[in-house]
């Protein structure tokens, strides 16, 4: 059972929370995704999140993203299990980019 858990933010929460030191913004698609739209951050596609965590590191906030919201979901889940990670804040983006791709 989790003890720590992500928090669920929203794009306008999410373009204030990156703001702060520390904090990285992750998108977890796949890099075509990402090259073809994106919002900033660092593109480590889900499948490669445990092997590249080590990235994240450095940072005290993680904020991880998607289109839709489900693959970034996974992602904070799966941060959370990584023992070096689980005193981070890590920010889920309930819903994902979709609608910043429609702005």
């Amino acid at each position: 059972m989790l003890t720590h858990s992500y928090t669920d933010i929203t794009l306008p929460e999410l373009e204030r929370i990156r703001m702060q030191p520390n904090t990285i913004v992750v998108d977890v698609r796949d890099e075509w995704e990402f090259d073809e739209f994106n919002i900033g951050g660092l593109n480590i596609p889900l499948p490669d999140i445990r092997q590249r965590k080590a990235e994240l590191l450095p940072y005290d906030s993680i904020i991880v993203i998607c289109t839709n919201g489900v693959r970034s979901r996974v992602a904070a889940k799966d941060l959370l299990r990584q023992p070096e990670l689980q005193h981070k804040l890590i920010y889920h983006l309930h819903g994902g980019i979709i609608e910043a791709e429609d702005v």
